[in-house]
This record gives C-alpha cells, structure tokens and sequence, in this order.
C-alpha cells in the first residue's frame, strides 16, 4: 500500500475517537528513518494534549491498525503533540492561528521575500497579512509552501 493509501486509511481509522473525545488530527507521518518505519499521529485539543491522552489513543488506534492491518510491514507507532510550533496544513489552521507568531515560507519571492516570520494579523480573502517589526506584509494563501506558528524571542 503507497504511503498516501496508508495515510488515508490511519485517518479514517483514527478520526471517529478523535471527534468524539475533542481531538484534532493535525498530521499523519508515514516515513522511513534509517531502516526502520515510523506511523506518526500528531493530535492537539483546546488547551494542549498530554501524556495520557497520546496514551490512549495510541491504544486505540494500535487496536484498529491490528483489526484491518493495513501496513504489510513493521513500524513504530508514536502518538504525540504537534509543539509548540505545530505546522498549519489546512486553511482553517492558519485562521486559528491570527493573532499569533507564525513563520511562512513561500514558493516564490513576495516583495523580494520567501521567508516570513512574525504577527499574522489576519486571514481574510486568502490573503495573510504578517506583521514583521513595524512593516506588514500581504502573502497569498496559494503562494505559501509552509505554514507554522513561531516561537519568536
């Protein structure tokens, strides 16, 4: 099965628990390090994930891997919080995310920029506005490569 069938399956598996219990999927790893195979979950909630709560839905999404076996190989699960600078991937991530520092790179130069890192002030029309020292910047959704919230000191 391609890693983007494995994905999609881990997703539908995963999602029911989630929703039900206040969870969001963030993101589904399925990548090779070394010779080993590695099946990453992150999952956040309102207020942060702990420990216990990896716990148990990597219980319970071990269990659903065991029942349709959807991976012919061996791989390590890990269930875990995205962190502190968890990555936007859908567009409802980054309007969460206003307000708050982010870093953004883009596929090509805006205003001479690829690399974006401060404000998000907002995210309306599909427009990011950033606000980076005292200048702002206006970058389009469809021009951004990656999305992330920034930790900036």
């Amino acid at each position: 099965m391609s890693t983007p069938k494995i994905k999609a399956a881990v997703e539908q598996m995963v999602m029911p628990y989630l929703e039900e219990n206040g969870f969001e999927l963030v993101d589904i790893e399925y990548v090779k390090e070394g010779s080993n195979w590695f099946l990453r979950v992150f999952v956040d909630k309102d207020g942060g994930i702990d420990i216990d709560d990896c716990g148990r839905i990597s219980e319970y999404l071990s269990e659903k891997l065991d029942e349709k076996d959807p991976i012919p190989s061996a791989y390590f699960l890990e269930v875990s919080s995205p962190g502190a600078e968890r990555p936007l991937k859908k567009a409802e991530d980054v309007a969460k995310a206003v307000g708050k520092d982010v870093f953004v790179t883009t596929y090509e130069p805006v205003n001479g920029l690829k690399e974006f890192e401060g404000r998000l002030l907002s995210f309306e029309n599909d427009e990011l506005i950033i606000e980076i020292g005292k200048q702002k910047h206006i970058v389009s959704y469809s021009k951004v490569a990656s999305a992330r919230l920034a930790i900036i000191f």
